[in-house]
């Protein structure tokens, strides 16, 4: 995928991404947190990761294609080599959604009357799930808003005058 309507298309798939990954990031942390909110939030849980995971290529794709058909220079290399980064942190959250989310139903079937042991929220495997997917989150956060920091000052930076044009209505 190259262009849509005219427009790249990393610059509308972008949006995707940078709308996906913290709000994947953020049903993973509160699903691995209360199993509770995991029940509730099903199957939407690993499915909601899918998609995050599967735009994160298409848009790195399409930035490859951008890449090659704008004037090269160390800020849009640097985002690149940044984007490049990201599809890891996009499979942890995928795989961890999809552990809390089985889990998650493993506990519910085996019903109220099963010992602690096995029982998801009474396990330490809940707690390394836990801090695990904290800790792949908040790293998936923090990788997106350096790449979206460089793509920004890549498009951005010297390309618009910092005084206004005295067009506008003030």
């Amino acid at each position: 995928m190259s262009l849509v309507n005219g427009l790249p298309a990393h610059i509308l798939l972008v949006h995707v991404v940078v709308v996906l990954v913290p709000l994947t990031a953020l049903a993973l942390v509160v699903g691995a947190i209360r199993p509770g909110a995991a029940r509730r939030m099903g199957v939407v849980l690993p499915g909601l990761a899918l998609v995050m995971l599967v735009s994160v290529p298409l848009t790195t794709q399409a930035g490859e294609w951008l890449e090659a058909h704008v004037d090269g220079n160390a800020l849009v290399r640097r985002h690149a080599e940044l984007g490049d980064g990201l599809l890891p942190w996009a499979g942890g959250l995928f795989i961890l959604a999809v552990a809390v989310w089985w889990a998650t139903g493993r506990a519910a079937a085996s019903g109220p009357g099963t010992s602690g042991s096995t029982r998801w929220s009474a396990t330490p495997v809940r707690v390394a799930a836990a801090v695990l997917s904290l800790v792949v989150a908040a790293g998936a956060v923090v990788d997106v808003y350096r790449v979206g920091d460089s793509g920004a000052k890549a498009a951005w930076q010297d390309h618009f005058s910092k005084s206004a044009s005295g067009d506008g209505d003030d």
